[in-house]
């Protein structure tokens, strides 16, 4: 479904991406985990189309992405869920939620995938006319997960759906992850620093530092790679 190859972004001249190389199948699960500044988030930029490449490819479904404009991507079916949530603050939950379903043409799938995310995040369905800024942070997190759901997307980008939340709140918003992916075979690619959850959750995980990918494997094979448990668990 993804395909990343030799893939390279600079920031004024300084690589924060170099010859970086990914395959996603069709309704995986698949983790990135990484080091502060190792280029997780710069990479779901590149593929959101965000920012430009210096180099390298992204495919998807065998389309050169380089050659579809950012707005276009959402149509593709690719829905972008970026740290630190940036829900509307100025506009209520439902109008949130019927934002992220503008790349459907038809109403009623609209209608649907809205009453599914309320269904998934019920505390939606109660806020729906609050406005998004007054929200909770794990609320607005829902919100802005619920948001990238309801455009039916096809892979769906999590950066970092945890920071800032307190733990009972992160392991439900997990529980749900690993939920939305059962029942909805949704590719799912998760970027995450509470490494040992995201690893049990996934299929397969990367492991990017320095704007490189360093390991590659499934997450139980990562769980037990003595380097990754040195930087990550002590």
């Amino acid at each position: 479904m993804l395909s990343i190859d030799n893939l390279t972004v600079k920031y004024g001249g300084l690589s924060a991406l170099t010859g970086v190389s990914m395959e996603i199948k069709s309704g995986e699960f698949v983790t990135i985990i990484g080091p502060n500044g190792a280029g997780k988030t710069t990479l779901f930029k590149a593929i959101s189309g965000v920012v430009p490449l210096a180099g390298g490819h992204i495919r998807f479904d065998g389309k050169d992405l380089s050659r579809v404009d950012a707005a276009r991507r959402p149509h593709l079916g690719i829905a972008h869920v970026p740290e630190y949530r940036q829900v509307f603050s100025g506009m209520s939950v439902r109008e949130n939620l019927e934002l992220g379903a503008f790349p459907l043409a038809e109403p009623a799938v609209k209608k649907r995938n809205i009453d599914y995310v309320m269904e998934l995040f019920p505390i939606l369905r109660e806020r729906a006319d609050q406005l998004a800024g007054t929200l909770s942070g794990g609320q607005q997190q829902m919100l802005a997960i619920g948001r990238g759901l309801v455009s039916s997307p096809r892979l769906l980008l999590l950066d970092e759906p945890s920071m800032g939340l307190a733990p009972a709140i992160v392991e439900m918003i997990f529980e749900r992850i690993a939920g939305i992916h059962r029942e909805t075979k949704i590719t799912i690619l998760l970027v995450e620093q509470r490494a040992a959850e995201a690893l049990e959750l996934c299929d397969r995980a990367y492991v990017l530092s320095t704007g490189e990918v360093v390991a590659r494997g499934t997450g139980r094979e990562l769980l037990g790679n003595e380097e990754v448990n040195r930087a990550y668990f002590g």
